[in-house]
């Protein structure tokens, strides 16, 4: 072992004794974790003066200018919300994908600025006994959206194409079942006029395990945390072939999947915001070319699915 990763291990082991709770008081002081400025921090104090009691703090211009980004976006979020609780608008949006994707933080961006009264967001747990014993979407549909609504879920019906047959929680022949009724559910949904949008964040597998790892000594992101992030590892390939059987089946005209790719966080949250804005036309929008979304990161199912299919044979290049 070198030196250097010597002096790493020593650190990741002083980190872990922090966390954990066994270490002295006059020992933290001592120990750095990485801290970050708060979203918009930048943003705000770009054109502060420079005053006796105020610290520079240096900052990526790259920064700068997604806060300068996010918060445009952010004023048009409201301008949509208005006009869908002033049309009495029905707005469902899913959001799917491997774990540490990138969802929640999407999601997070996306509501920030909107009115908690015409905004929910869905994060529904593990189903009870009687869930289980209820028709599967049962327990989703109470959470659809009413005239004026936007709702987000944060993980969906979708469990049940990859995270539930993967794991065990369910058998093949409910999975296959799945498959079959959701696009006419979905189909059933966008023609009684409410606007479904679906969106699956793919990460790559190192990105995912170098998230992995920064959960463990993030002091913020503890709750994360949890034994299924190891088989998300492991199982890497099961999810793939999931991934692809959930979208050659479910990808429908009405009912469309969007692809982010979510290595780059902040990317992958633009361009998920243009998406969605671009999608309804609401009172003085901004113009149609400042919400164009960069095909390298926001791609079509159909898209995904061919390049799944010129890709199975090497699925080390598959992302996830």
């Amino acid at each position: 072992m070198s030196k250097k990763e010597d002096q790493k291990k020593k650190h990741d082991d002083k980190k872990e004794k922090l966390i954990n709770g066994k270490m002295d008081d006059h020992k933290k002081k001592s120990l750095k974790l990485k801290r970050k400025l708060s979203e918009h921090t930048a943003f705000k104090n770009v054109n502060k003066k420079k005053k006796q009691d105020r610290q520079a703090v240096w900052v990526k211009k790259a920064t700068l200018d997604y806060e300068q980004e996010l918060h445009r976006l952010q004023i048009e979020l409201l301008k949509m919300q208005r006009f869908v609780k002033n049309e009495g608008l029905r707005v469902l949006m899913l959001f799917e994908g491997r774990d540490a994707a990138g969802k929640g933080g999407t999601i997070k961006r996306i509501i920030e600025h909107m009115n908690p009264r015409g905004t929910r967001v869905v994060a529904l747990l593990t189903p009870s006994d009687t869930e289980r014993s209820q028709w599967y979407f049962q327990r989703y549909i109470q959470h659809l959206p009413s005239a004026g609504e936007i709702v987000l879920f944060d993980r969906s019906w979708y469990n049940r194409a990859m995270v539930e047959p993967v794991m065990d929680f369910c058998t093949d022949e409910q999975n296959k079942r799945f498959l079959k009724d959701v696009p006419m559910l979905e189909e059933m949904l966008v023609k009684d006029g409410i606007v479904l949008l679906k969106y699956f964040f793919s990460v790559s597998k190192s990105e995912q395990q170098r998230r992995f790892k920064s959960r463990e000594t993030d002091l913020l992101k503890q709750y994360k945390i949890s034994p299924v992030d190891k088989m998300a590892q492991e199982m890497w390939d099961d999810y793939t072939v999931r991934r692809f059987q959930m979208l050659n089946e479910t990808n429908r005209t009405l009912s469309p999947w969007m692809i982010i790719r979510s290595d780059i966080k902040k990317l992958a949250r633009l361009n998920c915001i243009k998406h969605i804005l671009s999608q309804i036309d609401y009172d003085d929008k901004t113009d149609s070319a400042s919400l164009q979304t960069d095909p390298a990161v926001a791609l079509t199912g159909i898209d995904e699915i061919r390049f799944m299919e010129d890709n199975l044979l090497k699925p080390g290049e598959l992302p996830g």
